[in-house]
């Protein structure tokens, strides 16, 4: 017999053996919701007349209790439910209990009918019946998960990959192998606005995890939804307001053991000047040493605090049922931080090698005290049975306090280990950085015309939104120092500021600001009126105004002591002059600022969209197509004029998205899909800009031609859902892309630019496999993702020159190189096994998240790319139920500290043998090492109160 049937049988034998006798008979069976036919997982059930005797159903809702009695009842109670009492009578026979649930008025969710997503079943029934694909995350699984945020959890999901932060949390989702500007993040359905300065896409680690209703992945667009994805779209759904009254309270902390074989070091974010001189005095306003505040570079050193996380939510349904109440909040103080080896790299132009050479050797460590804010308040008011009224509100608020120490060892110039002779610089950043993001919506839902017989809705339904979104981006007075030092043996080692770059202070903020009006109506036909086939026509339009500001401004600053004899006053010594960086005496060398920056720019989006798109069901199968029209007009406005360079433009462009959906469901429990959608993804707002940034090698600059991408997205799925909260998926996808953006070198007669650009056309195709499997008390959650893309795009190549006698030896050209798309991973995979004593009160989880070796940054030469190594990360959590609604729960995160390593595939074995020779770390997969970052474990451990 296999492992999961002995499994299966665990409960039934133990119950027979502590029987003790053989007359003892065995009542078993399942218990479910009457309404959803879910599986419900902790149902008490007892023998009537022996209250004592009883059980608790597990994770697929099965129980068993031994009895000695041949008849009897059994009752069952479950939080929510009503209970109920069930006659037994034939020994050993099985029964299916079903457990109506105490009234209740849900919301309509807007993507998939009125299921509801909040459970296992209910997220495993929202797969199912929706109509294109999709995955989701539920309350219950993020709960006894050990993420705390929204970038956390996406990660779980197949198909997605996550770019991570400097402290090793995920930040952005990669779906599907597609770069983060390739999808966009909604809120309970909603765009949200992004606070990138130049950019669309939305951080997720700004949203705690616990304020979450679900989390919804949908990888194939229908007409209603926005059409600018292609990758997928990650929706994140905030608590709503329960059946009954609710209140639950968590208190927690924790430790990153990170810190406990280091120091965390600190700043007083509190002198952060909040605006710079320019705002502060004007235009011509001439800056002095005296504007800026030195005790913020005052550096803090000493053991990290504990963390500290705490979250309420409540709920109720007032009026008799007709208004309904949540709110939650969460608040989230951690610390966190990396260790981090970082080689600089350049390639070699002396000849024709374009081999990669190791510049310096960057010692990093960072400190983060993460301080995260969210706040969610939602009403829905039922004017008529058929007319409900919803206004949701939310608050993110994320702010980041960061530290990072650098040490550089120049690799080239005076370095020779052998000798003890190298050069140093140091560079300390005190940076303090917060996110935040408000949102409300008013919501009216409606239905009219004479409603069907048996309580069935009105046929005609009408949606609107009013919506207002902003979000904020502020880094004010962020602020580096650079001091220096030369190593020689038999020399006396002293450290001095440098003379041409002591320090700079830079003010960036920005803010995107939406205000947008959806309007969307259905008309349902009956089934009886069309022959047994049911339909339903709709169509909505959208209408979005976007504004953007951006401001940036830095001062620069030189070491001068007035105090010092002239000629040595730029000459400031550690421990001589100075001790500590608040000591160190500056001048302002750029007192005016850099206001000229390009960065100093407004844009505006305004997008105009409608779509029509008709469902139609005929027995088995299911039909969903559709057309959206979406008409953009993005346009800039430089605040400083710069020459050469237009001060104002815009790009205006309209786009049909066709959208095709087919399902065949052969039996309730299993689909199998096909789909076809187009889709595009814009510029980002920055990118169409006319800039010009000059660099050491090469200017960066924008491109007011960038073309928007078009991508035609096919998808095939299998789908089976053995039992409701169990499912097997098998699907393929496949996406070609045409003018995708990415960032490339061009040679344009004597200069060299680094610019976005569109290059030709890309594929990108893959493997999705999903599987839940539930037990007694265990179960099994597995995902794998396989994908591959390919893109050509230009290069820079160092060649000989042919000419012998020319005095350039070597020549710099354009060459093309197919590779895979950026932040492509080729695969991905998760393991979660679970475990659920539902009668002993112990919940338990195991994952295990992989992904394998993705381009993680595009080079400007052939063939020097860099990769980021694979990447494993385990996590764990547990909680144990106490009595009167009290838990006890610990989760820990990256318990195998697994490093995350960036390397290059090509090599300089010369260069490399120097290195090695100084007992430094180059090599990597036979390839180059560039960076290897260590962010430690961290552990949490707290309390739940529910009631």
């Amino acid at each position: 017999m296999k492992p999961v049937f002995l499994l299966y049988f665990i409960p039934a034998a133990a119950a027979l053996l502590s029987a003790g006798a053989s007359r003892a008979a065995l009542v078993k069976g399942v218990v479910k919701d009457a309404e959803t036919d879910e599986e419900l997982v902790g149902v008490t059930v007892a023998l009537k007349d022996e209250p004592a005797r009883g059980a608790v159903s597990g994770l697929n809702g099965s129980f068993a209790i031994s009895t000695a009695a041949s008849s009897g009842a059994l009752v069952c109670r479950y939080l929510g439910y009503t209970p109920k009492e069930v006659a037994f009578g034939k020994p050993d026979a099985a029964l299916t209990i079903r457990l109506e649930p105490v009234q209740r008025m849900m919301d309509e969710v807007v993507v998939y009918g009125s299921a509801v997503g909040n459970t296992e079943a209910g997220a495993r029934n929202a797969e199912r019946i929706s109509a294109g694909v999709m995955n989701v995350v539920s309350a219950k699984a993020i709960e006894l998960s050990p993420d705390v945020t929204a970038a956390n959890v996406v990660q779980r999901v197949s198909g997605v990959t996550v770019e991570r932060s400097s402290s090793g949390d995920g930040q952005y989702a990669i779906l599907r192998g597609m770069d983060k500007r390739y999808s966009y993040t909604l809120v309970n359905g909603v765009k949200a606005p992004s606070p990138d300065n130049k950019h669309r896409f939305v951080p997720l680690d700004i949203f705690p995890s616990e304020l979450l209703d679900r989390l919804e992945v949908t990888k194939s667009l229908t007409a209603d939804m926005e059409g600018d994805a292609v990758g997928g779209v990650v929706n994140l759904v905030m608590k709503d307001a329960p059946a009954q009254r609710s209140l639950q309270i968590n208190l927690s902390t924790g430790y990153n053991a990170l810190f406990l074989a280091r120091s965390f070091y600190s700043f007083d974010a509190g002198a952060a000047a909040k605006a710079s001189p320019y705002e502060v005095y004007g235009e011509g306003y001439s800056a002095k040493a005296r504007d800026f505040s030195s005790s913020l570079v005052r550096l803090g050193a000493g053991s990290a605090p504990p963390t500290l996380l705490g979250g309420f939510s409540y709920g109720d349904r007032l009026l008799g049922g007709r208004l309904g109440l949540m709110l939650a909040g969460s608040y989230q103080r951690t610390y966190r931080g990396s260790n981090s080896v970082y080689f600089g790299s350049s390639t070699a132009t002396s000849d024709a090698s374009n081999l990669p050479v190791l510049t310096d050797k960057n010692d990093r460590t960072y400190s983060e005290q993460h301080t995260r804010y969210g706040l969610h308040a939602k009403l829905d008011y039922r004017l008529a049975p058929q007319h409900k009224l919803m206004w949701y509100n939310a608050y993110m608020d994320f702010g980041e306090a960061q530290v990072r120490d650098n040490r550089k060892t120049d690799l080239s110039v005076g370095y020779n280990p052998s000798q003890g002779d190298y050069n140093l610089t140091y560079d300390t950043r005190f940076r303090l950085n917060r996110q935040r993001m408000v949102s409300s919506m008013l919501k009216g839902v409606h239905r009219f015309g004479a409603e069907a017989g048996g309580g069935n809705l009105a046929p005609l339904r009408i949606e609107w939104s009013a919506v207002y979104s902003k979000a904020f981006n502020e880094t004010p007075d962020n602020t580096s120092m650079y001091t220096q030092s030369t190593v020689r043996s038999g020399m006396e080692n002293l450290t001095s500021v440098v003379t041409l770059g002591g320090a700079d202070r830079r003010w960036e903020r920005n803010a995107d600001e939406d205000m947008a009006g959806y309007l969307n109506l259905a008309y349902t036909f009956a089934a009886e009126a069309q022959g047994g086939m049911e339909a339903e026509l709709s169509a909505g339009a959208l209408y979005r105004d976007k504004q953007r500001t951006n401001f940036f401004n830095q001062y620069d600053f030189r070491p001068y002591d007035e105090g010092k004899p002239e000629g040595d006053r730029s000459n400031l010594i550690k421990g001589v002059d100075w001790s500590d960086y608040s000591e160190i005496k500056l001048m302002v060398f750029t007192p005016h600022g850099a206001v000229g920056n390009p960065l100093n720019y407004d844009a505006s989006e305004r997008i105009t969209a409608g779509y029509g798109q008709a469902k139609v069901t005929v027995g088995k199968f299911r039909l969903t197509t559709g057309l959206r029209v979406e008409a953009t007009n993005q346009g800039y406005n430089l605040k400083y004029a710069i020459a050469g360079v237009p001060n104002v433009g815009s790009q205006v462009y309209a786009d049909y998205l066709p959208d095709v959906h087919l399902k065949y469901s052969p039996t309730a429990s299993s689909n199998l899909r096909a789909s076809y959608y187009k889709s595009i993804n814009r510029p980002g707002f920055f990118e169409i800009v006319p800039y010009r940034i000059l660099d050491e090698d090469f200017t960066e600059a924008g491109n007011p031609d960038l073309k928007h991408t078009v991508a035609h997205n096919v998808d095939v799925r299998y789908e089976r859902f053995p039992r409701p909260s169990e499912q097997l998926m098998v699907g393929l996808f496949y996406k070609r892309i045409e003018n995708p953006i990415e960032y490339g070198m061009l040679v344009q007669g004597q200069g060299i630019f680094y610019t976005p650009t569109n290059f030709g056309n890309a594929t990108n195709f893959g493997l999705e496999v999903d599987v839940a499997k539930y037990f007694y008390r265990f179960g099994v959650k597995a995902s794998y993702t396989f994908t591959q893309s390919q893109i050509t795009t230009t290069k820079l190549l160092s060649y000989d020159n042919p000419d012998p006698a020319a005095t350039d030896k070597i020549l710099v050209k354009n060459v093309e190189q197919t590779r895979p798309l950026n932040g492509q991973a080729r695969h991905a995979a998760n393991l979660t096994l679970l475990y659920k004593g539902a009668q002993s009160g112990w919940d338990a989880q195991l994952a295990l998240s992989y992904t394998s070796d993705r381009l993680y940054a595009v080079s400007r030469y052939l063939d020097n790319d860099i990769w980021q190594g694979g990447y494993l990360q385990l996590d764990a959590a547990a909680e144990k139920k106490l009595k009167a609604g009290i838990s006890l729960f610990a989760k820990a995160a990256n318990l195998l500290n697994a490093p995350m390593t960036l390397y290059l595939k090509k090599r300089n074995v010369a260069n490399e043998e120097m290195l090695h020779a100084a007992s430094l770390l180059p090599s990597y997969r036979g390839g180059t090492t560039v960076r290897r970052d260590r962010y430690g474990q961290s552990l949490q451990i707290g309390a739940r109160y529910r009631f």
